[in-house]
């Protein structure tokens, strides 16, 4: 079991969760962060940091959205390389906040 960031941090990207983060699981992109399963231990801590509440544990999202977000955190983590430096809400965060189905806005390396 691992947590998982979903779409709404797409454009947002806050950065709170990296800092929480006890074990560097983040992986940072241009308005998106993901978190890396293969080093995720489960703990949490990253869930109420997140001002969005983009991060869940996988086993708390249904079935259909399960492996989509499993799938992407994944695949992302490999693509996207790890915070040099704190991350920092992007610009415009609260604008996109409330904004629903935003995967099409992810800006992949």
């Amino acid at each position: 079991m691992t947590c998982v960031v979903t779409e709404a941090c797409i454009a947002c990207r806050y950065g709170d969760c990296v800092d929480a983060c006890p074990v560097d699981a983040f992986r940072v992109g241009e308005n998106f962060v993901v978190i890396d399963p293969e080093v995720c231990v489960n703990c949490t801590v990253c869930v109420p940091a997140c001002p969005v509440s983009a991060i869940v544990a996988d086993y708390e999202l249904d079935v259909s959205e399960r492996q989509r977000y499993v799938d992407l955190n994944a695949t992302l983590s490999k693509e996207f390389g790890r915070a040099q430096v704190q991350v920092e809400a992007l610009a415009d965060a609260q604008k996109w906040a409330d904004v629903k189905d935003k995967l099409h806005l992810l800006i992949r390396p």
